[in-house]
């Protein structure tokens, strides 16, 4: 990947947008850029992952001075941002969602903070729904202790505690700016000489797991990961990506689950080694003894979310089989 040198800068920022059949939300989120710019000089580059709903010529009528990238095929999320990256000749490169929106004044206020902090390889800002309501904007590296303390439900219990609340950082002031080891992919600000010194997202994360992995090998090459509260998104997603209900797997949920587990067999074994086959027999027996367990209560519909546990038991077992033991990702697009 190359990225140009200072002197040859052409922007201010390249924001770089990901579409999978969101013309409507996208339009808004273009609309949000051009509004929120000011005197930013910036480039603003789509990638359309193989849209059918029109997402593309939307783009080409209506906002003429985005620089649209078709792709053939579904890339995922971080493959597509890698061609974005191709294109890319801000001075720094801001990823965002489409369906995330800028809020008054958060884009000048990021290149502000990535110019006062020259050391932040990665920045992040507060993550709201459309409500206002709150949504994880920092977190730490995930660990096999970290995702049994998640999954027994004591870090919904908990939030306040910095033990069992540590890896979404419940505990703390979300009102503070912190440096932390990742943030979400739905907003972020990247300094470009970061980026090639990491390398671009890895291709083998079709869908969840990617911007974890990217922030911990941007971190490796000795930059630091900022979350700054004053830069604010909406980002609707966090509000229709409720979770299941515990007596309901749809198809959906299946395969994005099974794409999870998928990311998080890679991750571990990319990262930590022997720590994957941990991780799974930890998911696997959490979910087997929550099946038994509810199997034999008098409520029927914890006996019917038995099932689901079995079906999670299952889903894990075909992601290690898929990822041969988080060694390979499976033939894209999954």
């Amino acid at each position: 990947m190359t990225i140009p040198s200072s002197p040859s800068y052409q922007f201010d920022v390249s924001i770089v947008i990901v579409s999978f059949n969101t013309r409507d939300v996208l339009r808004e989120c273009l609309l949000s850029v051009h509004r929120e710019a000011g005197s930013l000089r910036r480039q603003i580059i789509v990638v359309d992952n193989s849209s059918t709903d029109g997402s593309a010529a939307m783009i080409e009528q209506e906002f003429p001075d985005v620089v649209l990238i078709r792709s053939e095929v579904n890339l995922g999320f971080g493959p597509a941002n890698n061609l974005g990256f191709q294109a890319a000749r801000g001075r720094y490169i801001v990823l965002l969602n489409s369906d995330a929106f800028l809020a008054e004044g958060s884009l000048q206020r990021s290149v502000e903070h990535m110019d006062a902090t020259p050391q932040a390889g990665l920045g992040g800002g507060r993550l709201i729904g459309r409500d206002g309501s709150k949504q994880p904007s920092a977190r730490m590296f995930p660990t096999v202790f970290s995702d049994l303390i998640v999954l027994s439900g004591l870090a919904a219990r908990y939030p306040q505690s910095h033990f069992f609340g540590y890896f979404d950082r419940t505990w703390a002031n979300e009102m503070e700016p912190a440096e932390v080891d990742w943030v979400p992919g739905a907003y972020s600000i990247i300094r470009p000489e970061a980026l090639a010194a990491s390398g671009p997202f890895d291709p083998r994360f079709f869908f969840y797991y990617e911007e974890v992995d990217l922030c911990k090998r941007i971190q490796q090459e000795g930059y630091s990961i900022w979350y700054w509260p004053d830069i604010a998104v909406v980002h609707i997603g966090g509000e229709s990506s409720r979770q299941l209900r515990p007596i309901e797997l749809s198809k959906t949920g299946s395969k994005l689950t099974l794409w999870r587990m998928r990311s998080m067999l890679l991750y571990y074994r990319k990262h930590h080694g022997p720590a994957a086959r941990c991780i799974m027999l930890v998911e696997t027996f959490w979910f087997w003894m929550r099946s038994q367990r509810r199997r034999l209560s008098m409520n029927s519909a914890r006996r019917n979310a038995a099932s689901v546990d079995r079906c999670l038991v299952s889903i894990m077992s075909q992601a290690w089989r898929d990822t041969r033991g988080g060694r390979l990702s499976p033939a894209q697009p999954w």
